[in-house]
């Protein structure tokens, strides 16, 4: 026996229902999956095929059914939650690569698996069902460039309400990347709140496109990490007057070298990362300390051409 359900389905009738095959497009929310699953549970041998397509669940009460399936005496062959084939198959590729199922993820972590740019292409029709909501996304090291940024954030854009973290660390995306990513920001809908980007062969000209970015979008973004890039003559200081009202933690340099700026700061009484002269005449720093502050002009984010150190 098949039921089919479309359109409207009320979260009561759930629990008097044992054989179900089809309920897509029924306006079932968070709730109505938690009691279809306890249903389901009480009764989990005759289901062979549960299509819950074009519904909105919650990320909790989706694990409760997916969790049927680990059942022996579950039957179920079939459970459909995607709204397209092509996110079925990227579903299939991140299973695969994971070793786990994604869905049952909020946190998705593919750090130094070398997906490249066409992996990054296989997982997109996934990022882009609403049924995937993933809060935290993390690709660093993965051999990712331009083209394949570009369709991650295409992706992203379509569905970018949940994604609260995004880290690209050690990728070669360049100004092109960041471009796409400062489109990312741009959208009101996005709640983004951690961006990593270090080591990603950003320069001047990526620099000046997240700052306008930041500048025309009130941002949720409370850390961004840009170590290890190259900000021109004038990126820092574009992206230090986008951030200034914002509560956001912004991450230039290494450890090292943020000490140093630290101690800059306190000799000067300004920080040395918007100066390209350093005037040290008459501070007396002694070999300490130059040797305190010689880890921040190594930094390419240190932009000092001139350096006077004469009593």
């Amino acid at each position: 026996m098949v039921i089919y359900y479309r359109k409207s389905l009320r979260r009561a009738q759930y629990e008097h229902v044992c054989h179900l095959s089809r309920l897509s497009d029924c306006g079932i929310k968070g709730k109505g999956y938690a009691a279809l699953a306890t249903a389901l549970k009480s009764n989990p041998s005759h289901l062979e095929e549960l299509d819950l397509r074009g519904n909105d669940p919650r990320h909790a009460e989706l694990k409760l059914l997916i969790d049927l399936l680990q059942d022996p005496a579950c039957k179920l062959k079939s459970l459909r939650v995607l709204s397209s084939d092509t996110a079925d198959e990227a579903l299939v590729y991140l299973t695969s690569v994971l070793g786990g199922n994604p869905l049952l993820l909020t946190e998705l972590d593919l750090r130094g698996k070398k997906t490249g740019d066409s992996g990054v292409k296989q997982f997109c029709a996934l990022l882009e069902d609403s049924q995937y909501r993933v809060e935290k996304l993390r690709l660093g090291n993965c051999s990712i460039t331009g083209e394949g940024c570009a369709a991650l954030i295409s992706a992203l854009t379509s569905n970018p309400s949940h994604l609260k973290e995004l880290h690209l660390n050690d990728n070669v995306i360049g100004d092109s990347g960041l471009k796409q990513i400062s489109t990312l920001l741009r959208n009101p809908d996005c709640k983004l709140q951690r961006l990593g980007l270090s080591d990603c062969g950003v320069t001047g000209e990526g620099y000046a496109a997240l700052a306008s970015a930041l500048k025309s979008n009130p941002s949720y973004l409370e850390e961004l990490d840009l170590r290890g890039n190259d900000p021109g003559d004038s990126g820092v200081e574009l992206l230090m007057s986008a951030v200034t009202n914002q509560k956001c933690k912004l991450r230039l340099l290494s450890d090292e070298a943020e000490r140093a700026c630290e101690y800059l700061t306190s000799v000067l009484g300004r920080n040395p990362l918007l100066l390209t002269e350093l005037d040290l005449r008459g501070k007396k720093p002694g070999d300490s300390g130059v040797k305190q502050f010689c880890p921040l002009l190594k930094d390419s984010h240190c932009r000092i051409k001139n350096l006077m150190l004469v009593i």
